[in-house]
């Protein structure tokens, strides 16, 4: 037989609240707890099946017990727990970029990628992209990788690396993605067909940061900006030698010839045909290019702890920008041509190969130096400096 029924109020205080309402029914001795169940599912019905419900999971002691039964009666007179929403074992969610890399600009205006995508159920995939800043995606490659596999690859980047590479954070990295992408609806070509598996990742990009802006007039820098030029990652930063190869062949013969001529004669027409050069291959367009480069290199190059270059590239950029100040005398554009026309003068004399310095980029694939290889572009932005394994775990 039941015990004697507990007091209204402590009834009507566990209805109103289940959660508190579980502890005081189960510190009940069970006779009153099984007279308590019985009044509240003869009075109250459906209403009182959350705190039946709450015992039969939550209740201690004897209190899971006679509450299931009271449970049990309640379903015999119609009067049943609403079916609960079953969640799958393992959780589907979007695909989404959690870290990423990029590496500094190489000559021709390429730049390598690694973004890392979680998947849909918790695994890895690395997707690389090459991106120039003129033509666009160049190359897209990548697959699933484990953590471990990572870690290694992220290792031999640190110490076989042509160029620095920086993490930031992914919604930057896949705005300069986003950034080339559309280079492709400007100038009426496609992207490689490799780049569509990984074109959802755009929907993460954020807005292209703002560059920081030049030191207003820091002449002092920006003539001491040839300097940079004896960085190894500009040791690629040259006007193309194709287009300034007359040029190099009007030096080399000012140099070389047998007139007698005292050695400012030789210095002034030097120095004349590094203007013309200069002149007419860096166009407007031109400087805003080069000092767009040289602010994404203040970057990289604060990012990899070097005050000093960042100062210099930024100063060097101001320099182009300001339309007060004639190409000509800007220090960084002549380092530009005479470092394309030295390039262009051992082209000539057949040291060196013209396709192996071209600082063109074709519509479709990396640019002249680089190399393919199972890493994708082996070159100034490729392998050497990270292209991820193809398809590769």
């Amino acid at each position: 037989m039941s015990g004697p029924v507990p007091s209204r109020a402590l009834l009507d205080a566990a209805l109103a609240d289940p959660a508190r309402g579980v502890d005081h029914l189960s510190a009940l001795p069970p006779d009153q707890l099984d007279a308590a169940l019985k009044l509240l599912a003869r009075e109250h019905g459906e209403a009182a099946l959350p705190l039946v419900t709450a015992l039969a999971e939550r209740g201690a002691g004897p209190a899971r017990r006679l509450a299931r039964r009271a449970l049990y009666r309640l379903a015999q007179s119609g009067i049943t727990p609403p079916a609960r929403e079953t969640r799958p074992v393992v959780e589907r969610r979007p695909e989404r970029p959690i870290r990423a890399w990029i590496s500094a600009i190489d000559g021709s205006g390429s730049r390598a990628t690694w973004i890392l995508v979680e998947g849909a159920f918790g695994g890895l995939s690395l997707c690389s992209v090459i991106v120039n800043d003129t033509e666009g995606i160049l190359e897209a490659a990548g697959g699933e990788i484990t953590r471990k596999r990572l870690e290694a690859e992220l290792a031999a980047l640190r110490a076989s690396q042509k160029l620095p590479w920086v993490e930031r954070p992914p919604a930057e990295v896949l705005a300069r993605v986003g950034e080339a992408y559309a280079c492709h609806a400007r100038r009426g070509t496609t992207p490689p067909a490799e780049f569509a598996r990984w074109q959802k990742l755009l929907a993460f990009a954020g807005a292209m940061p703002e560059p920081v802006a030049p030191p207003p007039g820091a002449p002092a820098l920006a003539e001491r900006a040839a300097q940079l030029f004896d960085l190894p990652e500009l040791m690629g930063w040259f006007l193309d030698p194709e287009a300034v190869q007359s040029d190099a062949v009007k030096l080399l013969e000012a140099r070389e010839s047998r007139l007698v001529v005292s050695d400012q004669i030789k210095a002034e027409r030097a120095a004349a045909i590094v203007t013309e050069a200069v002149e007419r291959e860096i166009t407007p367009e031109g400087r805003r290019l080069w000092a767009r480069r040289l602010t994404e290199m203040a970057l990289i190059f604060e990012l990899t702890s070097r005050p000093e270059a960042a100062a210099l590239a930024r100063a060097a950029a101001g320099e182009l920008l300001d339309p007060w100040r004639e190409t000509a005398r800007v220090a960084f554009a002549r380092r530009l041509a005479e470092r394309a026309l030295d390039v262009a003068g051992e082209v000539t004399s057949g040291r060196v190969s013209a396709a192996d310095v071209s600082r063109q980029v074709s519509r479709r694939g990396a640019p002249p130096p680089f190399r393919t290889s199972p890493r994708i572009g082996a070159g100034e932005a490729g392998a050497r400096t990270g292209a991820p394994p193809s398809r590769r775990g």
